[in-house]
């Protein structure tokens, strides 16, 4: 009874689209969320209410149409990285608590099957790939998602009349999700630019906390609040140097030469992703010339990706852990890569700081392919350092996915300056197309 109570009363009152707003606090430029779109897209800086917005609109049209929501973000580890608690604190606001179910890991209506799900993309792409039935698919921080994440998404949400709403904060102008829907947006999308200024209920604490940034570092300001791009971004471990190699133009297009050995250098991912830089040295230079990163993968698919590619192979470097034996094998990786055929290396273990520096020593001579190292690229801009909950820059990098990338580059360079200049390039043939 309560519940039929509920919707009765939230019937009567969402009538009217005056109502609704009213209820809802909404900002007027932000009615389209209510009307039928495919894309629906919101980005810009802080404190616009973006998230809020979309939350809250979900939880009313699912109020008067039973709705399959699903919730995503690039990496989910736990419920905690979702939008679930948003939403959940949107349920008491609007007073839906006898309507909606909050559970540990879902939110639900018994009254008419509502729903929403969370998952993470990168890691549950078979998953996603399975869901039927999808109404909406809300993309949150999808500033991270990959183009390999959305040519997945998108064609999962294949229902009649079925909606992507997105909602990011603007990070780099190449970014897979600014060029879909910014710079190039597709056909029967709405896309909106929120900032604070759209927002009239932004609290006094966050006008500080705009206002000081301001005064201490505009740049910042204007991607932190007015929502403009990055070229690199703020408080990155490489920014002075990235930013270097973009004004030398060293960030271009890096050959491949046939005469030189290419070395490989990799970052173990064994629930996540792996990470292989491709690099030759060639007059003094480190020529980056390719890239590849996936998950979940077994190291046979690595090697096999390895071995595709045209090049002639010297040394294949793997971290510290390429020497743990598996416990279902006995094997070290480093014996599984070697069983391949393929010569390998452990890199010296020299700490994170001193991997660091080794970076920053030998960027001024490093050369990156900008097509074959898209992602790679992307890694070393934004790799940074963490903050603490006042934020304050702690001396440690933050784990992020940015980390392996960047782990595999400072492999690189550790390597490069302890190993590879000390041992001679020796090669031996054992195929038509790679020395090993």
């Amino acid at each position: 009874n309560t519940r039929a109570k509920t919707v009765n009363r939230f019937s009567r009152l969402l009538q009217s689209r005056s109502n609704l707003m009213t209820i809802a606090k909404f900002n007027p430029k932000l009615r389209f969320l209510f009307k039928p779109c495919r894309y629906k897209v919101l980005f810009g800086g802080r404190g616009s209410g973006k998230s809020w917005a979309i939350a809250r609109a979900l939880l009313i049209i699912g109020t008067q149409k039973p709705l399959r929501v699903l919730c995503v973000r690039e990496v989910q580890n736990s419920i905690a990285e979702s939008v679930h608690k948003l939403l959940s604190q949107q349920i008491e606001q609007l007073g839906l608590q006898s309507f909606y179910e909050i559970q540990n890991t879902t939110i639900f209506s018994r009254i008419n099957g509502t729903e929403f799900i969370f998952e993470g993309i990168k890691h549950n792409i078979t998953k996603i790939k399975s869901m039927e039935g999808i109404d909406v698919c809300w993309a949150e921080e999808a500033e991270a998602i990959s183009d390999v994440s959305w040519d997945t998404l998108i064609p999962t949400i294949r229902k009649s009349g079925s909606e992507i709403w997105i909602s990011f904060n603007p990070r780099f102008e190449d970014d897979p999700t600014y060029q879909r829907f910014v710079a190039k947006p597709p056909e029967n999308s709405h896309i909106l630019k929120l900032n604070w200024t759209n927002n009239k209920y932004i609290s006094s604490e966050l006008i500080s906390e705009k206002d000081d940034l301001k005064a201490r570092d505009y740049d910042k300001y204007l991607w932190v609040w007015e929502g403009h791009c990055l070229k690199v971004l703020e408080g990155a471990v490489y920014k002075d140097e990235m930013r270097k190699m973009r004004e030398d133009g060293r960030i271009t297009n890096v050959p491949y030469e046939p005469s030189k050995p290419v070395y490989t250098f990799w970052d173990l991912g064994f629930g996540d992703s792996t990470a292989i830089w491709f690099v030759q040295m060639v007059a003094m230079q480190y020529r980056v010339i390719d890239y590849i990163e996936d998950n979940r993968k077994a190291v046979d698919f690595y090697v096999r990706e390895i071995q595709k590619k045209p090049y002639v192979y010297d040394r294949h470097y793997l971290p510290h852990d390429g020497n743990h034996a598996n416990l279902a094998t006995g094997k070290t990786i480093k014996e599984i890569v070697e069983g391949y055929g393929l010569k390998v290396e452990i890199t010296p273990q020299i700490g994170i700081d001193n991997g660091i520096n080794a970076v920053r020593m030998a960027m001024p001579n490093v050369w990156i392919d900008e097509n074959k190292c898209k992602e790679g690229i992307k890694a070393l801009e934004y790799y940074h350092y963490e903050h603490d909950k006042n934020g304050n820059r702690r001396n440690t990098p933050a784990h992020d996915w940015s980390s392996h990338g960047c782990d595999a580059f400072r492999y690189m360079a550790v390597a490069f300056k302890e190993t590879v200049a000390i041992k001679p390039y020796t090669p031996k043939l054992y195929g038509s197309n790679s020395w090993m």
